[in-house]
């Protein structure tokens, strides 16, 4: 039984009671979320501009506290940043001192916050910095990719990148260690046809420049088929014993490039038995070791993969 009973009339108002709350409730919030208050924000720095003949180190951290003057809405939606927000700094007065103050760069900095908003204070305001001496370096770029290819497809020969080298400046110090440049990963899928495309660098360090920003990739994409070759077994380590090989020949079944099948003879293989293995390990039988193999092929099966011997008198 329930323990309050309303009438018809008594429910009606009660409901207009809840609809007014509900409207009265959501007005509030809504002039609330439109007046002006100042919260605190952290924010990454990414320079801009940098000293062209000074190496710079940052004496700091690589974030700010930022006092931001903004509405209440701008306020709710920045505590649901899961990343800091990056902002721009300028370097140009490095040119003749080892600190900026980020005061004199408000309207700047300003310019980047979203419309409404207002830097009040940052912390800290000044940034020190040290600095090395300027060097540049030549270093071979390295490509990181990722490829995907439809079936029967792949690489049929080297790689070319242009230029296959840049030049890194910036502090000594930094620059020391460094014996390669990589490059963005370059992912591709269902690849059936060459690959010619430009790629970018992942920056390591906002203290080094790099010159040129991107590279030129060449990959030669061709369909492979299956080559069967007869090869002919050698022995190695044979100290002067007259050895018989059973098979004296094995059948090689490869993939290869349609565009180098007619290369892949039998000169582009070698295949040999170390008779060590008896001397040594007393096998008695052999395993067939490829000694040479074409390269951009890939060996399906070798048959057989073991041989007998016979040592005549």
């Amino acid at each position: 039984m329930p323990l309050l009973t309303l009438s018809r009339l008594e429910r009606k108002r009660l409901s207009v009671f809840l609809t007014s709350l509900i409207i009265a409730i959501i007005a509030w919030l809504f002039f609330a979320l439109s007046n002006r208050y100042e919260y605190k924000m952290d924010i990454r720095v990414n320079y801009i501009n940098p000293p062209v003949h000074k190496a710079y180190h940052p004496l700091h951290d690589d974030t700010l506290a930022l006092s931001i003057e903004g509405t209440g809405w701008q306020l709710f939606f920045s505590r649901l940043r899961i990343s800091l927000t990056t902002i721009n700094v300028s370097l140009k007065e490095l040119e003749h001192k080892k600190y900026i103050t980020l005061s004199s760069q408000v309207n700047e900095l300003n310019r980047q916050l979203e419309s409404g908003q207002r830097i009040i204070r940052v912390f800290p305001d000044t940034l020190f910095f040290d600095f090395s001496e300027r060097v540049t370096k030549k270093v071979p770029v390295k490509l990181l990719y990722q490829f995907t290819f439809k079936r029967s497809f792949g690489i049929s020969g080297p790689m070319k990148i242009v230029p296959d080298s840049i030049m890194i400046a910036g502090a000594a110090a930094d620059l020391k260690n460094i014996k390669y440049w990589q490059t963005k990963n370059l992912v591709l899928s269902d690849i059936s046809s060459p690959i010619s495309t430009k790629v970018g660098f992942d920056a390591l360090s906002s203290n080094i420049d790099i010159v040129p920003q991107e590279v030129k990739v060449e990959v030669p994409v061709d369909e492979f088929t299956e080559k069967v070759i007869d090869l002919p077994v050698s022995i190695t380590n044979n100290k002067n014993k007259n050895i018989r090989i059973v098979p004296e020949k094995i059948k090689v079944t490869v993939l290869t490039a349609l565009s180098n099948y007619a290369k892949v003879e039998k000169d582009s293989f070698a295949v040999s038995v170390n008779f060590n293995d008896w001397i040594k390990r007393k096998y008695t039988q052999l395993p067939v070791v490829f000694t040479k193999f074409p390269a951009y092929s890939k060996l399906v099966k070798a048959e057989p993969q073991i041989v007998d011997f016979i040592i005549q008198e």
